[in-house]
Parts: structure tokens; C-alpha cells; sequence
């Protein structure tokens, strides 16, 4: 572990798209301010640290507005941060974020493979008559051929829209009945990793606006992600509403899961 990671965390604080609460535009400053807290430190669990082994490099919020910049303004940050040779770590912001954020990174490297860690798979063709919702952006990151592989973790509110969804684009669908994280397959690279909190059950994460019980526990999500051996293309945690928050433990919880996926490779 000698070579350093560089990464640029990038917030993305829009939750226009949301369905059902607003609240997650208020993300990124939350994960922020659990990242710098004297609460914990620096380290992730395989040794590295941000400042000795992770060199992270904080590129502030887009003023995002869920106009039509949306998307160029996210471009424009990620082919920064990946032309500087870094990996983009992205704060939501609500799940629709990950659309621009996977044909950002998608535009350097070329189609992408997803691990995607949710209660939701997010695959409604439109929610709500909005083809941009939060529950829809793996739908139009599949039909766009930005990823050649989706693999969902946590999922548990498959419902038979998405079922069919699933079944169009090759989607892998791992439930949550009967979960092994050693069992998870991990996609070849370029790997993206996208995390929604919901995926994790809300005793671990109570923090977010779509609370659906029988989800992973922080150890699970945490063993998952140990097991991805290459450093990523890039990577969103999405979904926390600091407004649903107790004690903050949720952006504790996204905190350290920026330091563990800077950490990889």
C-alpha cells in the first residue's frame, strides 16, 4: 500500500427529484462535518488514512438547481477531478444524481460496471410521470448503454414494474432474504460504486427519507466492500437527510464510507 489514492469528493447537495421527502440536498455538509469531527480520525480499516495513504482533495458543492446545467455542471467537475488523476467520490443529493454522475465518468473510461447498494432498485422507466426521479436514474444509465453490468445489493421492494426492468437490462439483483456478502458478485472494472443509505436497515442508518427495515447492517455493507480488491472510477453515496438523522449517526456512517472506498485498491 505505497502508492497513495487521490481522490476529490465533489457534493452534489440537489434533492429536486426526490418522490416523497426533501431533505438530502443537505447531504454533503452533513458528510463534511463528520469527516473533519475530532469525533473519530482519519483512518480506514486497511491502513490507509486521508493525508497518509489517501490524498483527498475537496472540490466544494456544484450549484446545482435541477435546471438543464444539472448535467453539464457534473460533467465538467468529474472530467476535472479525473483529469487531474483522481478518483470522483460523490456526496448526494438524492439518487438521480448517479445518472450524470455514471455518464460523466462513463465519458473517460468508457462503459462502466456497477455495484449498486440499495433497498430500491431504482429502475422505474419515470416515477411519478418524471423520467429524472431519484427512482429512476439505473434506467436511464442501462438504456444509455453506460454500464455493460448493474449488480443491486439490498434490494427488498422489488415490485413487478421494476421486476421487468430488471429482467430488460440484465440487471443482477441480489436480495436481501438470505444475504452472504461473500456470495455478492463483484463486477470487473472500470468499477463504479454507488450507494444509497436506505440500502442498509434503519437501525444502522435512520437518516434517510425511504426507511425500509430488513437491510444490511453496517458490518455487511463494510465486509462487502473489503472485498473489492482494485481502486474505482468512481463512486456516489446518496440518500441521507440529515433532517431524519439521530445524532448524526448516518453521516458518521457516510463519513466512513468515504474513507473506505478512497481507500481501495
Amino acid at each position: 500500500m505505497t502508492d497513495p489514492r487521490h481522490v476529490a469528493l465533489i457534493g452534489l447537495p440537489s434533492d429536486r427529484n426526490s418522490s416523497f421527502l426533501r431533505g438530502a440536498a443537505a447531504a454533503p455538509a452533513a458528510i463534511r462535518a463528520a469527516l473533519a469531527s475530532d469525533a473519530g480520525n482519519a483512518a480506514a480499516e486497511n491502513g490507509r488514512e486521508i493525508g497518509d495513504g489517501i490524498d483527498l482533495r475537496d472540490l466544494g458543492d456544484l450549484p446545482l438547481d435541477a435546471g438543464g446545467d444539472d448535467h453539464a455542471l457534473i460533467d465538467a467537475a468529474v472530467g476535472d477531478a479525473m483529469g487531474d488523476g483522481r478518483t470522483p467520490i460523490l456526496l448526494g443529493g438524492d439518487h438521480a444524481v448517479s445518472w450524470p454522475a455514471v455518464a460523466a465518468v462513463a465519458k473517460r473510461t468508457g462503459p462502466v460496471s456497477i455495484l449498486h447498494i440499495d433497498a430500491h432498485p431504482d429502475l422505474y422507466d419515470n416515477f411519478g410521470g418524471n423520467p429524472a426521479s431519484h427512482a429512476s436514474p439505473f434506467a436511464r444509465i442501462m438504456e444509455r448503454g453506460l454500464a455493460t453490468r448493474l449488480v443491486q445489493v439490498g434490494i427488498r421492494t422489488l415490485n413487478r414494474h421494476c421486476r421487468a426492468q430488471a429482467e430488460r437490462f440484465g440487471v443482477e439483483v441480489v436480495p436481501m432474504r438470505r444475504f452472504d456478502p461473500e456470495a455478492v458478485p463483484i463486477p470487473d472494472g472500470p468499477l463504479y460504486v454507488s450507494i444509497d443509505l436506505d440500502g442498509l436497515d434503519p437501525a444502522f442508518a435512520p437518516g434517510v427519507s425511504h426507511a425500509e427495515p430488513g437491510g444490511l447492517s453496517t458490518r455487511q455493507l463494510l465486509d462487502l466492500i473489503h472485498r473489492i480488491d482494485r481502486p474505482l472510477v468512481g463512486a456516489d453515496i446518496v440518500e441521507l437527510n440529515p433532517s431524519r438523522d439521530v445524532n448524526g449517526v448516518t453521516a458518521i456512517l457516510a463519513a466512513k464510507l468515504v474513507r473506505e472506498l478512497a481507500s481501495l485498491g
